[in-house]
């Protein structure tokens, strides 16, 4: 399966959290529709750069009518990413990426088959050179996170090409980077600074509109950023219910070791022995996990949700700290290790091994 094909299984957070029933999943869903309502106060507030849509009633998107025509006309050619978002919560959210605003109109919205009057139309610039992405935790440990070149989705679904997240962390007061790199942290650094909040007045303002946090005067939460040479920095995310789960999470990189045989990063603490699975695209349908197998695949996607609530522990060859999927096995409750690179190729089928969460190991057996 190509990963644009991955990429067309993937789902939002409240998806996700409707999957695994999560008591969380309306207050999600609320959260995550009013996203860029918040980021557009932030940028009032604080000058906080965002992906700003051009939004229209759903009913304009009719080349008659007069204000959806002449975008049409300006922006016809141009790529874009559309949210159709309903005014009923309880309405699912529909979005596409990467057409041409024309295009979209003329062939991917008449095929959603809505009601337009209950619905808008979010249209937001696409950028295709997108150079750096983050995804990070602000709390009162600091700052952690990941960077990759590349475009977000390639962190928060967990699939990538060649270039592998950084992982980052800030403790308040130093920078580090694994593997080492100053000119993530260079840019790590300017995207940082937009939360740093020293008026008095304006964290007042803030602290009052979304019951938000500061520490050392950032502002506290989950975010999601882009960059290019054409807009800068945008911000595309501002969540505070992730924020707020990962609100007790100190940021420290593991530990680096060149005697362990499989390494990766900690999705979710914990130490659990037991016979590894090894499920892959070819044998998902099919593939059986007995309560407390060890789950093991390049990355998970929505339709592994059955087998990851009866895994012991999940580890994955790819995929970061805050992927969709990582952030949904530690609501899941279990031992999570990810971004392996290579527990699929190494470990066999059946074989016991065991899943050190606490330091990102897993030892064959």
């Amino acid at each position: 399966m190509s990963l644009s094909a991955l990429y067309s299984t993937q789902i939002s957070f409240t998806e996700w959290f409707e999957r695994i029933g999560h008591s969380k999943t309306e207050a999600m869903r609320q959260e995550d529709n009013a996203k860029r309502d918040r980021l557009q106060r932030l940028q009032e507030i604080i000058g906080l750069p965002f992906d700003k849509p051009t939004s229209f009633l759903a009913t304009e998107l009719d080349k008659n009518d007069p204000s959806f025509s002449a975008f049409l006309q300006e922006h016809g050619q141009e790529l874009c990413a559309l949210r159709l978002m309903p005014f009923d919560a309880s309405l699912p959210k529909l979005r596409m990426r990467g057409l041409t605003v024309h295009d979209v109109v003329e062939t991917w919205y008449p095929r959603q088959g809505i009601d337009p009057s209950k619905y808008k139309a979010d249209f937001v610039p696409h950028a295709e050179d997108t150079r750096w992405s983050t995804i990070f935790v602000v709390n009162k440990h600091g700052i952690f996170g990941e960077i990759i070149r590349g475009g977000h989705h390639h962190l928060t679904q967990g699939f990538y090409d060649s270039d592998k997240p950084i992982l980052f962390s800030f403790d308040f007061r130093e920078w580090r980077t694994d593997p080492l790199s100053k000119e993530a942290e260079a840019h790590l650094r300017e995207v940082i600074e937009k939360l740093r909040v020293i008026e008095e007045t304006k964290k007042a303002a803030i602290k009052n509109e979304f019951g938000a946090s500061f520490f050392n005067d950032y502002l506290s939460g989950y975010f999601e950023t882009t960059w290019n040479e054409g807009h800068g920095v945008w911000f595309i995310d501002y969540n505070r219910i992730l924020g707020e789960m990962y609100s007790d999470v100190v940021p420290k990189l593991p530990p680096r070791s060149k005697n362990v045989e499989l390494r990766g990063q900690v999705g979710n603490k914990g130490n659990v022995s037991g016979i590894a699975r090894i499920i892959t695209k070819e044998n998902l349908s099919t593939a059986i996990v007995n309560d407390g197998d060890i789950l093991i695949c390049e990355m998970t996607t929505p339709d592994f949700v059955p087998l990851m609530k009866k895994a012991g522990a999940i580890v994955t060859d790819k995929g970061g700290i805050l992927t969709h999927a990582a952030i949904v096995a530690r609501e899941l409750g279990k031992p999570c290790v990810v971004g392996v690179g290579r527990a699929v190729a190494a470990i066999q089928e059946g074989e016991m091994v065991e899943v050190d969460a606490m330091t990102g190991v897993v030892r064959r057996l």
